[in-house]
């Protein structure tokens, strides 16, 4: 992860520290690694989304370990000049300064750890759609759903689920919502 780091510029690795200390305080559902490998891709460093996101999870466990454990900014930055494969000089810098301005914000309450170990919707989209043909059969005429849910996992990085649905099987999707929107109304 070190070498991979290397390759970041400092301010898109800042804004990445940024985004995860804003996720484990809750003010945002999580990482959108996509679309922080494209700009830094397009800034022309060769990185994948594999690797930034292996960093995002690496710093997002050494923030939240770091609350855990109370450590103040120099007890956290001789913590990391211990570690096995030192990190860039510029990389210590960017988290020394965030964990000294935001990390003390950190959220660890027991509540807050078990929220998050599910995961954190975000977005969903819809639409309808009809098959008109394929190659074994030259009229389907058969409408159907698709369903695209937006969703943060646990260590903050944002994914796309999405699924068809017969219009039965969306007509009890629907149902099944309006009976949690009438329950979350009595709340």
């Amino acid at each position: 992860a070190a070498d991979t780091i290397r390759l970041i510029p400092q301010d898109f690795f800042a804004e990445l520290c940024e985004q995860i200390i804003q996720h484990l305080n809750h003010k945002i559902p999580g990482i959108n690694t996509a679309e922080l490998c494209q700009r830094i891709q397009t800034s022309g460093v060769d990185i994948n989304i594999g690797d930034l996101a292996k960093i995002a999870n690496t710093l997002s466990f050494l923030f939240s370990t770091a609350a855990r454990n109370n450590l103040s900014t120099e007890e956290l930055v001789t913590t990391l000049g211990s570690g096995v494969s030192t990190l860039p000089k510029h990389a210590v810098q960017v988290i020394r300064h965030v964990w000294n301005e935001q990390g003390k914000a950190i959220a660890v309450s027991e509540d807050a750890r078990d929220v998050a170990a599910v995961g954190q919707f975000v977005d969903m989209k819809w639409k309808l759609g009809v098959a008109m043909s394929s190659d074994t059969c030259r009229s389907l005429k058969y409408p159907y759903v698709t369903v695209t849910l937006t969703v943060a996992d646990p260590s903050g990085q944002i994914t796309d689920k999405s699924f068809e649905m017969t219009i039965p099987q969306f007509k009890n999707f629907f149902r099944q919502f309006k009976e949690m929107a009438s329950v979350l109304e009595t709340v």
